[in-house]
């Protein structure tokens, strides 16, 4: 692994997620060694070297990612992704159109099962303190 794209990327994973979030889920998730390693790699390779790409700023990039979740179901990943895209400005009804939008081009069940996801996140978020 690359220091530098490791340094950067657990820097970028707290910006796009706080720090409170990523260190609930360090004492969790990743605690276990062999988790330990895929979330390093992760750090290096998805958060210290796309992330950080020059071309599309912080907030287009959350709206991708979660656009890509919801149209793959990738549910658990959405959960996160919707946490970043708030930290990065998206309102509520901005991605809830973003996903409803979708309904079109991937399917009902799908649009469904990120709606549900949506509606729980964006409730934990309210109970943490963000609002709109």
């Amino acid at each position: 692994m690359s220091e530098s794209d490791l340094d950067k990327g657990r820097a970028m994973r707290r910006r796009l997620l706080g720090d409170a979030y990523v260190d609930g889920v360090a004492a969790k998730t990743y605690s276990d060694p062999l988790m330990k390693k895929f979330i390093d790699l992760a750090a290096e390779t998805v958060f210290g070297v796309l992330w950080t790409r020059p071309g599309l700023d912080l907030k287009t990039r959350t709206l991708v990612t979660v656009i890509s979740d919801a149209s793959t179901g990738r549910e658990a990943e959405l959960a996160i992704h919707l946490r970043m895209a708030r930290r990065q400005g998206w309102r509520e009804e901005e991605l809830a159109e973003a996903i409803l939008h979708l309904l079109g081009y991937v399917g009902a069940p799908l649009v469904r099962d990120a709606m549900l996801v949506a509606t729980r996140v964006f409730s934990e978020l309210r109970a943490e303190g963000m609002t709109d």
